[in-house]
């Protein structure tokens, strides 16, 4: 099994535990924050399993159906995922608007303090073992699963300190406020995922300085008169996969067999930028220049 695979079954584990111990003083204890990092809890059980499903599918070899494979499924995950934690932020405000408007007093308070302070330590596990993988994998289903959990951190430690609070001042506002500030602080941690996922499902270009390092690679096989141009080049990510398309233009009289030789060269270096992903490249081997014949609408 994958390392991101694995890291999948153990963040579902752990949600599926912290929804049990959550929910369960939560409703007992009528806090509106508990009951409100339950739920996020359970919707983490439920985008845990679905990246899962995702990195499953994702890693599947191309076939017929789908010739470049279904890398997309995982920055669609991400933006499932991101969503998900804007619902459940929109759920969260609504409760904490409510209980504002219609106050009820809170019950085990010394079952909700330690409940909240096991999850905090669980979930700070779960986030450095996230990150660990992330790094080494560089995957964007477990980047976007880490900074899930990361924000649960700040939720799990900011209903800590506001049950803290209600038990040594008895006002019981401190919890509906507290959850509009988690349900903000959620929204605004979805927005990076949501928004990296559909530049991605979108075909969007990689970032300007990953260019830059692709176009100097060009630029000093020009410069040792290995090649002569180059032009439309074209990049895209897909999950863990980079595609680049370029057309590079060659002395009319090189055979052929030397210009391949060149192409595989520049290819290697390229997938060098790119050691933590899988990269896809198309080299067109061009006897002149020919980016003046063809229009903007047959470059794109």
């Amino acid at each position: 099994m994958r390392l991101e695979k694995k890291a999948t079954v153990v963040s579902t584990s752990v949600a599926a535990l912290l929804v049990v111990i959550k929910m369960s003083v939560g409703i007992l204890s009528g806090s509106i924050a508990v009951l409100a990092s339950a739920i996020d809890s359970l919707l983490d059980l439920t985008v845990s399993l679905f990246n899962f499903f995702a990195l499953s599918n994702a890693e599947k070899n191309p076939d017929e159906n789908f010739n470049f494979g279904r890398n997309k499924i995982e920055p669609l995950a991400a933006v499932i995922e991101g969503s998900v934690i804007s619902f459940s932020a929109l759920f969260i405000l609504y409760e904490s608007l409510l209980k504002i408007t219609h106050p009820r007093e809170m019950e085990f308070m010394a079952e909700s303090i330690w409940v909240m302070l096991i999850s905090l330590v669980i979930t700070i596990a779960l986030v450095i073992f996230l990150n660990f993988v992330a790094k080494k994998t560089n995957n964007m289903v477990i980047k976007a699963d880490a900074l899930h959990y990361k924000t649960d951190i700040f939720s799990n430690a900011a209903v800590l300190v506001a049950l803290a609070l209600i038990s040594l001042t008895g006002e019981n506002l401190v919890d509906p406020i507290l959850g509009i500030g988690i349900a903000i602080f959620m929204i605004y941690s979805s927005i990076p995922i949501i928004k990296e996922g559909v530049l991605m499902l979108l075909d969007a270009a990689l970032p300007e300085e990953e260019n830059e390092k692709i176009k100097n690679i060009l630029k000093e096989s020009i410069a040792i008169n290995e090649t002569t141009d180059y032009h439309f080049l074209q990049t895209r990510e897909s999950g863990s996969h980079i595609y680049i398309s370029v057309h590079v233009v060659f002395n009319v009289s090189i055979s052929l067999y030397d210009a391949h030789l060149i192409s595989d060269k520049l290819e290697l270096k390229i997938k060098e930028l790119f050691e933590d992903k899988k990269t896809h490249i198309i080299i067109h081997l061009d006897p002149y220049d020919d980016s003046e014949i063809n229009t903007i609408e047959d470059k794109y």
